[in-house]
């Protein structure tokens, strides 16, 4: 039996976070092998606020290279920038012509997002959510690795392909509706100045936030000066203790121990003690990827020839699925 797909991407805006890291490109090289898979840098989505055009290309280019470097194997994954496959935009389109706009108004990071852009918001923002309902139906997925976040987006994605499907599929199913994958553990990760809120590249404190990219010096001195509690001994799971839960969980998913080994070994401590160990863990989970990028970035060429070859490989399959929803629609193929 053929491996089912897998589809999912990161925006290129800013140097890629601790958050992007464990939520998303980490769960696809883990579970790479199981799936065959399509992962792209969503360079479209990245323009929904304001970008410098020379930052936006080099940032793409930069979150290309970090998604081999953090392991992403060309035997099992398809790596392509998204705005080099034009079915994604004309796919939006037809998809935006049978979405219904309450659909999008409900979206909660939209509202979240307009109420601190006011009268700024741009039409993008609310339709965005289509572009990625069209980035994964295109590809006909199967399963969406995604963070906690964009759970309701894959939800739309779902009532977008059915509801095109019952208005054009004649009892067929055109679009297949994906499932989200989700890890339990650091799906969320939070920031390091609030335990309440997503860690976030939007967030105007850089300190709030761990970069792949960071140097081993000033991942120390963020954690150093990280937010955190009053309370000695450290604990999971209370929910009056955020910045403890979240800090407790990074070591976790950075030093390769167990829950309950951790839970053990921090039980008694205090901050002093526990922080040195949370930077270490960092600095050595995140050094080899570190590592690797300079490797990929010096050799221009390479990075370029995989994302030209993945370019071709998406267009594939994605102009097949374009061409199915346009028959379906009425439009007649180019002659």
């Amino acid at each position: 039996m053929s491996k089912q797909r897998a589809f999912s991407g990161v925006q290129p805006s800013g140097n890629p976070h601790l958050g992007n890291y464990i939520g998303a490109i980490r769960n696809w090289v883990e579970g790479q092998d199981q799936y065959e898979n399509y992962f792209c840098v969503v360079d479209l989505h990245a323009i929904t606020l304001p970008q410098d055009p020379a930052t936006l290309a080099s940032n793409t280019y930069t979150l290309a290279a970090l998604y081999l470097a953090a392991g992403l194997d060309l035997n099992h994954s398809t790596i392509f920038i998204q705005s080099h496959v034009s079915a994604h935009s004309e796919l939006t389109w037809l998809l935006n012509c049978i979405t219904p706009v309450n659909w999008l108004e409900d979206m909660i990071q939209y509202k979240e997002k307009a109420v601190r852009q006011g009268e700024n918001v741009n039409t993008g923002l609310l339709d965005y959510p289509v572009l990625m309902a069209s980035d994964i139906l295109l590809y006909q997925a199967d399963k969406v690795p995604v963070g906690e976040d964009q759970k309701q987006h894959i939800e739309l994605t779902r009532d977008i392909a059915a509801r095109f499907n019952h208005y054009y599929g004649n009892g067929e199913t055109i679009l297949k509706q994906p499932e989200a994958i989700i890890r339990k553990e650091g799906a969320r990760v939070m920031s390091l100045t609030d335990g309440t809120k997503k860690m976030s590249k939007s967030d105007p404190s850089d300190l709030s936030r761990i970069n792949v990219l960071d140097p081993p010096e000033v991942i120390q001195n963020k954690i150093k000066r990280c937010k955190t509690d009053p309370i000695r001994g450290l604990e999971f799971d209370n929910p009056e203790r955020p910045e403890c839960n979240n800090l407790l969980t990074l070591y976790l998913l950075m030093s390769g121990k167990t829950k309950a080994e951790i839970a053990a070994e921090c039980q008694d401590m205090g901050w002093g003690q526990f922080k040195p160990l949370l930077a270490e863990a960092l600095v050595e989970g995140l050094g080899p990827i570190q590592q690797k990028y300079q490797e990929i970035m010096d050799d221009r060429a390479y990075l370029e020839s995989v994302l030209r070859e993945g370019r071709m490989k998406a267009e594939a399959i994605a102009n097949q699925t374009l061409t199915q929803v346009k028959t379906a629609l009425g439009y007649s193929l180019p002659l």
